[in-house]
């Protein structure tokens, strides 16, 4: 019996998600993907017409498990905005720290830049979420700017932490303390 399009398409982006997971995003060739998927290296181009396509929807799996993990952070309704900030941020960085292949494919400039391969629609939900419990934390402010500003902080620590730069630098053993400044900074220092 032959295998379904969509089902060759789903065996493909996971044979490069796990690729990703192994070896990095440096492995994420199409022959590669291709072998490991057990296909022809032809056959990607059949359901991927570019590299970037294929890329992106590899990165589309890392929006959805990250929206799934934000989802679940903020989900607590009796939490108050900066709760909810915190634990999206934790999320974030846990993520981040944990997937370090997929968080590098789904922040590629070039990826998000195409706007044909609709990546930008997966992970602007994401931002808009931290927008709202901004503008909520911080009522008056520039809710976009403010959520922007927290990200660019976020993924600077992440991508820090990961090179293991800020635990030499600030002598810190696990980010908490770090995000915890990065909330006092973009949003106040937390009233007690």
């Amino acid at each position: 019996m032959q295998e379904s399009e969509t089902g060759l398409r789903a065996r493909l982006v996971d044979a490069g998600v796990d690729l990703l997971a192994r070896e990095g995003v440096q492995a994420l060739t199409l022959r590669e993907i291709a072998r490991r998927a057990g296909v022809s290296h032809g056959a990607p181009r059949r359901y991927f017409p570019t590299h970037l396509e294929l890329l992106s929807a590899i990165a589309r799996r890392g929006f959805d498990e990250l929206g799934r993990r934000a989802t679940a952070a903020t989900g607590e309704g009796a939490a108050s905005p900066r709760e909810q900030i915190g634990a999206l941020g934790r999320a974030y960085l846990e993520f981040a720290l944990d997937n370090r292949g997929m968080y590098e494919l789904m922040f590629r400039h070039d990826l998000l830049e195409s706007r044909h391969l609709g990546l930008r629609d997966t992970s602007l939900p994401l931002f808009a979420r931290l927008v709202d419990l901004v503008a909520r934390a911080r009522p008056g402010a520039d809710a976009r700017l403010v959520a922007g500003a927290l990200w660019a902080n976020l993924h600077g620590v992440a991508q820090l932490w990961g090179w293991g730069s800020l635990q030499l630098a600030t002598g810190a053993e696990d980010f908490g303390r770090l995000l915890r400044s990065a909330l006092d900074a973009h949003l106040g220092p937390e009233e007690a």
